[in-house]
């Protein structure tokens, strides 16, 4: 029997590249962080906290150390370095000392033989509480006790804000705030709050190194700063902490904090042992941030030809307990406000406040989800007091380069919005499928609810733009390094190093495509992920990864290359690339100090067609139609996957996902209760690339994960309110609303 052999897929920048991660992936073949396995490995288990808000009055560990399998019980006072950690601010204990803040919070550590050995162990620990008044409600966060003593944000060049709780607080004046329209409508939005949902949950190996050091191998965004935060926490230097990408099963953001690391490394060191960590699902609901929920006021004026006047806005967002990225989605939240359209006049005032709700911070389009789906309603409701179409209204006030923004940069490189508005409303709306047709066609699909009757059908649009890389000031960076050497038939052989994590979102093949383009051979392999063989790439995160992993890789091969033609038999460089300088906002008027808060803008339009029954609150979307500003596709088929993925997450967010909490805690903590769309809920997505390069860009890329995103909910809820006529303020939109109840 003969087999024909496959044919490796290889490509270079512009090129539709195999992932070289799928076929592993769909064959169940891929080691994800929770396979990792160590001879003579124990297994750490978290006591957390039952209690959003409480005093710790007292903690008893002796039951749990006395049981068979038991290696090590850890608390607070076993902690060697730095008690507190944090992604930008140390505000977060490594584990809890005289107080929780937020339900989950962990409070000890078990090392054992056996998972359910450190389980049991972990219920034998006696802690006593103090139950506290939480503080739940952010619109009354400022008015209540403070949950920090000292607010951990403060003297950080953010507007001094003295109320109780306020963790960062921003005002963007521009033009005249006070500015009249000949039309104004205004409303009330809010947005529940979302889980990164990923699949694989946080999970993790510390090894001991048996000279004091550790190494961790873990699902994470972002080596170097998990490093960072763990080294000073076990009190140990930064090159005695070595930090290994392991398999990531999706992170959206919820993996920028540290989940695992430092317990996983405590328990490591203090039993010389390997230590394993993997959560359950509800620890992993408990164990990492989540979307921040929003309350939004806005108002538009504008004159009756429809030209925007004045935008105002209030944006209320609870940070939870601990600080992690909210400082940077609040900053987010109140830039893009307006949405991708001109206006001389605003008035933008956010604020993020501390609670003992479940700690947010970053998730795809951080900041920019919520705004979107306020200022797309806005504009929506606009539309309809002037009886001008959407769409039109969106094209008269699109901005473009040139224009300048409310923060007073002004927009520059590219930023096509008017032809991403003008391709997506072009896309062809798919006609009505005829009745009676089988029910899976239907609002209810496998639950054969209805046959057709009260079914509406709705069609809706939205636009929304983000950032690309990160801002106000913050230098970002990402390293790279290249090894160069004369292989078999003295054939040029590379080797990359590069920190940057993939997390799912094809950056692997990005690396490598750019280095085969820069090294003209196809014999190039991309090294593991890890701190101890390459600086910091930064994180996979803000939609940067492409820009600046392209950057550094493109640096690094070149020089490089230049070194190795110049007769060297072997080369090892390692480069730093580094975007265009920004400038942070002045914090008493929200002006940029510079000439840019951030490095550059990408946008994306979107159409949706749904179906509603609006008897019984069912819905369907039947078709998403989309057209976004990717810059240059460095592998197109990968884009469109990012397309598709970042639409479903905004639909879950329009439909179904919300995590829902009682007095600060989490009530619906599983996939069962919290609910995320599948292959039953995904209509078909047609998606068109607008191809404009950015100039100060490696190859002209832009991110391409988060607008999708950014834009999906605000498309899908305009889709269902043209069907229902309800205005939907609030997202997840619930069946009584569609069903007017």
């Amino acid at each position: 029997m003969s087999t024909t052999a496959r044919r490796l897929e290889l490509g270079r920048v512009g090129e539709t590249t195999r992932r070289v991660d799928a076929i592993p992936k769909v064959t169940g073949e891929f080691a994800y962080a929770s396979d990792l396995f160590a001879a003579g490995m124990l297994w750490g288990h978290t006591v957390r906290s039952p209690h959003a808000h409480a005093r710790i009055v007292e903690i008893d560990i002796s039951q749990a150390l006395a049981m068979a399998g038991v290696h090590g019980v850890l608390t607070h006072t076993d902690v060697p370095g730095a008690k507190t950690y944090g992604l930008e601010f140390a505000d977060q204990p490594v584990l809890a000392i005289d107080r929780v803040r937020y339900f989950g919070e962990p409070v000890a550590l078990v090392a054992a033989e056996h998972p359910e050995q450190a389980r049991r162990a972990a219920e034998r620990i006696q802690v006593e509480y103090e139950p506290l008044e939480p503080v739940v409600d952010p619109e009354r966060a400022t008015e209540q006790e403070p949950l920090h003593e000292e607010n951990p944000t403060a003297g950080h060049g953010f507007r001094d804000d003295q109320r109780p709780n306020v963790l960062r607080s921003i005002a963007i004046r521009h033009g005249d705030p006070d500015a009249e329209g000949e039309v104004s409508v205004s409303g009330v939005y809010e947005l529940g709050m979302q889980d990164q949902a990923f699949l694989g949950p946080e999970s993790g190996l510390a090894v001991p190194d048996g000279e004091g050091g550790v190494d961790i191998y873990v699902a994470t965004q972002w080596l170097h700063v998990d490093r960072d935060q763990v080294a000073p926490c076990l009190g140990l230097e930064k090159e005695q902490v070595r930090i290994h990408l392991s398999g990531v099963g999706g992170a959206f953001g919820g993996r920028e904090d540290l989940s695992m690391q430092v317990h996983g490394a405590l328990l490591a060191l203090h039993t010389s042992r390997p230590v394993k960590m993997v959560y359950s699902r509800e620890e992993s609901f408990v164990g990492h941030v989540h979307r921040h929920p929003a309350k939004i006021w806005m108002e538009h004026r504008a004159t009756k030809a429809g030209r925007l006047v004045n935008v105002r806005a209030q944006i209320l967002l609870d940070g939870g307990a601990y600080a992690s990225s909210s400082a940077a989605v609040t900053s987010n939240a109140a830039c893009f406000a307006v949405g991708p359209y001109s206006v001389d006049n605003a008035l933008i005032e956010c604020t993020c406040v501390y609670s003992n709700n479940p700690p947010c911070g970053a998730m795809r389009g951080f900041g920019a989800v919520q705004s979107c789906f306020a200022h797309e309603a806005q504009m929506d409701k606009l539309a309809t007091a002037l009886g001008i179409d959407p769409v039109e209204l969106r094209l008269l006030n699109a901005l473009a380069p040139g224009d300048t923004l409310p923060t007073g940069q002004k927009v520059s490189g590219s930023f096509p919005a008017a032809e991403v508005i003008r391709r997506a409303a072009e896309l062809p709306v798919p006609e009505a499928e005829e009745l009676p047709r089988d029910p899976i066609r239907l609002p209810g699909g496998a639950g054969n609810t209805t046959h057709g009757q009260g079914v509406k059908r709705g069609v809706g649009f939205a636009v929304g733009f983000k950032n690309v890389c990160y801002s106000e000031g913050f230098d970002d960076a990402c390293a790279a390094r290249v090894r160069l050497w004369k292989g078999a038939d003295d054939e040029l052989v590379g080797e990359v190093h590069c920190a940057g994590a993939e997390v799912g979102q094809g950056v692997t093949n990005v690396i490598l495509q750019v280095a085969r383009t820069e090294l003209g051979t196809e014999n190039v392999a991309l090294a593991p992920g890890s701190t101890a063989d390459v600086e910091s790439s930064g994180s996979a995160s803000a939609s940067r990864l492409t820009w600046m992993a392209a950057g550094a890789v493109r640096l690094a091969c070149r020089d490089a290359l230049a070194e190795f033609e110049a007769g060297r038999s072997a080369v090892d460089v390692q480069r730093t690339y580094h975007h265009p300088r920004t400038a942070p906002l002045d914090p008493e008027t929200g002006q940029v100090k510079g000439d840019r808060v951030h490095v550059a803008y990408m946008c994306a339009a979107m159409r949706v067609v749904v179906e509603v029954d609006v008897e019984l609150g069912l819905t369907r979307v039947v078709w998403i139609g989309t057209a976004q500003d990717v810059g240059k596709a460095l592998n197109p088929q990968a884009v469109h996957g990012q397309i598709e993925g970042g639409t479903a997450q905004g639909l879950g967010l329009a439909l179904m996902e919300e995590i829902q909490t009682r007095d600060g805690l989490i009530t619906n903590a599983s996939f069962t209760d919290y609910l995320i769309p599948t292959t039953l809920d995904m209509p078909p997505v047609e998606a068109e690339l607008i191809e404009e390069e950015e100039p100060d860009a490696p190859y002209g890329v832009k991110g391409v994960g988060e607008p999708p995103t950014v834009v999906s909910t605000a498309a899908v809820v305009s889709a269902l309110r043209d069907a229902t006529g309800s205005e939907l303020a609030r997202v997840p939109v619930r069946p009584d609303e569609l069903a007017g109840l």
